[in-house]
């Protein structure tokens, strides 16, 4: 049996609700096979990131080797990148090894407020890791900060998913968890057309890991061989899910279930 392999590069959370952890449940829940490359470790609960520990960069270069020349992979996902050596460095990595389904999430901030990405590595990750994306996952802060707008409702995500895709993403996935309305509104833009994918909001706080899951689960999509929406869809219809079952663990933000019943 030959699993769709998944390769994320994020760091690692303690708490087991966002990062690799959120990943890996992710990638093998929806069927694929996961592998990681650690970038940064974080002591992290559901109240919040209580420390960052950097990976070296030569331990970094280590993990993308062992894996890739050995085991190889359809898709990969890149999470939580700290500092500029770490984004050069996995930019050089996947160019090397000629990874073309990518999906990046422009991890920036904690879901409790800390800082998880240098700011002058934003220009870094805009210039070497976006032109390598074919879909780059944004959430509306990320958003404004990729494209230099402010975003006040759906027509500020089509024109700022317009505005990253100048910057050499093949895709841009705006994500509505942070705006108004009854419905969560992510929106596609693929340098031909606009395409939205909604789903009813649902009244919780326990959405730690929410964007790590969705590309975790967009790549998997993609490591099988879907199309970028139908890719997206997938994975759309599994985040709601996660969410609809979330834990209500620990004092702050729970996680998600990244095993809801209709995924068992």
């Amino acid at each position: 049996m030959i699993l769709p392999r998944v390769l994320t590069i994020a760091g690692s959370d303690s708490g087991g609700g966002a990062g690799i952890q959120a990943d890996l449940k992710t990638v093998t829940v929806l069927g694929g096979y996961g592998m990681s490359v650690i970038t940064a470790l974080t002591a992290q609960n559901t109240q919040g990131v209580h420390g960052i520990m950097d990976v070296p960069l030569d331990f970094i270069e280590r993990q993308f080797d062992a894996v890739l020349s050995d085991i190889g992979a359809d898709a990969a996902k890149t999470g939580m990148l700290a500092t500029t050596g770490v984004i050069t460095l996995v930019a050089r990595k996947l160019r090397e090894y000629r990874i073309d389904r990518l999906v990046v999430d422009p991890v920036m901030v904690a879901k409790g407020g800390a800082s998880l990405l240098a700011t002058d590595a934003v220009r870094t990750l805009i210039d070497e890791l976006l032109p390598l994306a074919m879909v780059v996952t944004p959430n509306v802060p990320e958003a404004e900060a990729l494209s230099g707008m402010r975003i006040g409702g759906i027509d500020d995500c089509r024109a700022a998913a317009m505005a990253i895709h100048t910057r050499g993403a093949r895709a841009v996935l705006v994500k509505g968890g942070h705006a108004d309305g009854p419905n969560a509104v992510d929106v596609l833009f693929d340098g031909s057309g606009i395409t939205e994918f909604a789903a009813p909001r649902r009244a919780t706080s326990d959405t730690h890991g929410t964007g790590c899951t969705l590309s975790a689960a967009i790549a998997t999509g993609l490591a099988a061989g879907r199309t970028v929406p139908e890719a997206i869809r997938e994975a759309k219809a599994y985040i709601t899910a996660a969410i609809e079952a979330s834990l209500r663990l620990g004092a702050g933000h729970g996680p998600l279930n990244h095993f809801p019943d209709s995924y068992r």
